[in-house]
């Protein structure tokens, strides 16, 4: 079986080795046509500490490693340009 990978941008990283990614999946409204978007948050881990707010990362499903902590940070594709 596959493992599920989500493209998402770091919206928090004040926890410590926990970010939180913000995936955005677009989609037709099912009778209008409308492209709607959805955003849903999920809690990664990120053993190393290396993402900032704004980061482009790849992060892949895992086994649970908290209550609402089961995906992995799998690489940063892009570093932000905000300065923090």
């Amino acid at each position: 079986m596959p493992v599920k990978e989500k493209v998402g941008i770091v919206v928090s990283n004040k926890m410590q080795k926990t970010i939180v990614v913000k995936v955005e999946s677009r989609f037709p409204h099912p009778i209008y046509a409308k492209t709607m978007t959805k955003t849903k948050k999920y809690l990664a881990h990120d053993e190393m500490g290396e993402c900032n707010i704004g980061d482009q990362v790849l992060v892949q499903e895992s086994r649970p490693l908290s209550k609402r902590k089961r995906w992995t940070l799998a690489k940063v594709l892009s570093k932000s340009s905000l300065i923090n």
